[in-house]
């Protein structure tokens, strides 16, 4: 699984590229891989603003629907209009061509809260193995019950 270098993460899964105060955002390779084939996605307006921690818009897949979080807050700039109508993007390419939306930042102290590629890596690696302790425990009381 791949998480570049100078990307930053949030716990959300997203990932953030900064260029001055203009933060591109989309989700991770972890987040599509757990989610599967991306069959919508839900983008915001230009010039709608975005606040950090909130839902900018949704991502549904074959699994699920799951919201996507602005890992920091400002003004949309521009949104990846190709997504709509191929939302698969997301699925061979989440760090480039899937991209999501571009934000002017309204604060950079936002920054501050998200990860590092070697801190997000070990953070999804936590995450894989509290997921496999649950399924065993669940696993264990299925065994239980019998």
């Amino acid at each position: 699984m791949e998480f570049p270098e100078g990307l930053k993460y949030s716990k959300e899964h997203e990932w953030v590229l900064v260029e001055g105060n203009t933060a591109t955002i989309g989700i991770t390779e972890f987040a599509q891989e757990e989610l599967g084939d991306i069959v919508y996605v839900e983008l915001p307006e230009v010039g709608e603003k975005v606040v950090k921690d909130d839902p900018f818009g949704a991502v549904e897949s074959v699994k699920a629907v799951s919201d996507v979080y602005a890992p920091v807050g400002g003004t949309v700039l521009e949104v990846n209009d190709v997504l709509p109508d191929n939302p698969e993007t997301i699925n061979d390419d989440p760090y480039g061509d899937g991209w999501m939306i571009r934000v002017e930042m309204t604060d950079e102290e936002d920054l501050k809260d998200l990860m590092t590629a070697e801190e997000y890596a070990e953070y999804v690696e936590q995450q894989k193995e509290d997921e496999d302790e649950e399924e065993e425990e669940d696993e264990a009381e299925d065994e239980e019950e019998k």
